[in-house]
Order: structure tokens, then C-alpha cells, then sequence
């Protein structure tokens, strides 16, 4: 495992990354290029499956960028598989309690501070670089998404798990166990979003959101209102906006 840049320097900043659902290395290379601080492959909501995403991981890598992987569930057999290839940490949905963050944790780390196999693969350089990977492994990441009402209300508990390094807002799914989904000027968004934002600086635990639109100035306002861990919308909706936006003075 490549440490092009560490976790104290990563958290010890407002960081920008993005969402990759478009399973081409292609689009991991130009999206890595245009200067993001990590890059997420997300399992959840796409159609990549393990082997491709080894091919995104690798590219993200060799880019310089951090590497991560948003998981499709908690799910141990699966945060193995994607560590192996290299990831160097893992976002994880739908984080409820200190039981799902535990959890997390231990099928990232090895024991005696965890409960992940050993393999030989991609990250351990296929067996030569064991003893390199072992040396490295407090530098993998753990992000946990915070995106229902219930994993506000436990949110402190969350946080306090040795081995969460920063939380990660999923607003449409936290607006929707709310009863309003995608209401985000909602009042019982709102409040749970500051909650989930003073918790977090009472923890001393980083964290932001995802914005999905590619708005600049819901960036700006993002970094104003002390994020810092922000998902800087994702690969399609880059796409969609910049395409859209081109034609549309031509068509009017």
C-alpha cells in the first residue's frame, strides 16, 4: 500500500472527493486528474461489481489520489475483498449504532484489533509487500455514513468507536427516514443536521456531506458551515450538468 498522503494530513483539512458510479477507468483517470483529494467507488448505488472495482481502485492509485470504497451494505465478506484490492478505506452506509461502526472496523483491521483475514493480494503487492502492508494498516480509513434518524439519535456512540475517523452524510436518505425526502430546507432536517454537526465538533471527529448537484456555491456554503469531508457530487451528474449547460444557451 502507496501512502501518497496520510490520514493526519487528510483530516487535518477540508477535503474534496467525488462519487465514481461509471465502472470505466477512463472516467476514474480524468476524475482523479482534475485534483480531487480521494476518489470514492461506490458499490451501493451502481452496477460495478469486485473486479472492476479493482481496475478503478488501481487507477485512482497510481494517480496519487486516495482510493476508497462506498459499500453496498455492512457487509465483512465484501470490505475484505475491496481492501485486498487496494482500497485504502471504506465509507460505509447506513450506519445505525456502535454496533454497525464496531463492526466495520473489525472487518477492516487484522487481528488482535480486528477480525479481517489475511490475504495476499493487490494491496500486500501479491505477497512481497506483507510486511509493508502490516506496517501501514493504521492508515486505512473508516467513514461512517450517517444517514438516518436513528444513527442520529446515536450518533455520539457512532463516533466514539476507536477506528471511525470521520462520519459522512447521506441527505437524501437521512430526509427520507424523516418523512421528507429531498426537503432539505425542511425543519427536521435542518435540526438534524445540527445536531449531527455539533456532535461531531464535540467528538472532534470530521465530517461533511455529499452534494449532489455540481454547484459551486453549494460547495462554498458546505466548507462555510464547517464541513470537511465533502463528496463534490458524482461522475454522472458532472456529466448530465457540464453537457446540459453547454447547450443550453445554443438552444435558447
Amino acid at each position: 500500500m502507496k501512502i501518497s498522503t496520510t490520514k493526519k494530513e487528510l483530516f487535518g483539512r477540508t477535503s474534496i472527493g467525488s462519487w465514481i458510479t461509471i465502472g470505466h477507468p477512463a472516467v476514474a483517470e480524468i476524475m482523479a486528474e482534475a485534483g480531487f483529494d480521494w476518489l470514492a467507488v461506490d458499490l451501493e448505488h451502481s452496477a460495478i461489481d469486485i473486479s472492476r472495482a479493482e481496475e478503478l481502485i488501481r487507477v485512482i492509485d497510481l494517480k496519487g489520489v486516495i482510493p476508497l470504497v462506498r459499500l453496498s451494505s455492512i457487509n465483512p465478506e465484501q470490505i475484505k475483498r475491496v481492501m485486498d484490492s487496494g482500497a485504502r478505506g471504506v465509507i460505509a452506509p447506513m450506519v445505525k449504532s456502535r454496533c454497525d461502526a464496531e463492526n466495520v472496523v473489525n472487518a477492516v483491521r487484522y487481528p488482535p484489533f480486528g477480525q479481517r483475514s489475511f490475504g495476499l493480494a493487490r494491496a500486500q503487492g501479491y505477497g512481497l509487500g506483507f510486511d509493508s502492508y502490516l506496517s501501514l494498516i493504521e492508515e486505512t480509513i473508516v467513514v461512517a455514513q450517517i444517514e438516518h434518524i436513528e444513527a442520529v439519535n446515536n450518533l455520539e456512540e457512532i463516533l466514539s468507536v476507536p477506528g471511525i475517523d470521520a462520519y459522512f452524510v447521506g441527505p437524501y436518505d437521512l430526509s427520507g427516514s424523516l418523512g421528507v425526502p429531498g426537503q432539505f430546507e425542511e425543519p427536521s432536517f435542518l435540526a438534524a443536521m445540527t445536531q449531527i454537526a455539533d456532535t461531531g465538533r464535540k467528538m472532534g471527529i470530521p465530517g461533511g456531506m455529499h452534494i449532489i448537484e455540481p454547484d459551486v456555491g453549494l460547495l462554498e456554503k458546505a466548507i462555510q458551515d464547517g464541513a470537511e469531508f465533502i463528496a463534490y457530487s458524482l461522475d454522472t451528474r458532472i456529466l448530465d450538468v457540464g453537457v446540459r449547460k453547454g447547450l443550453e444557451k445554443f438552444r435558447r
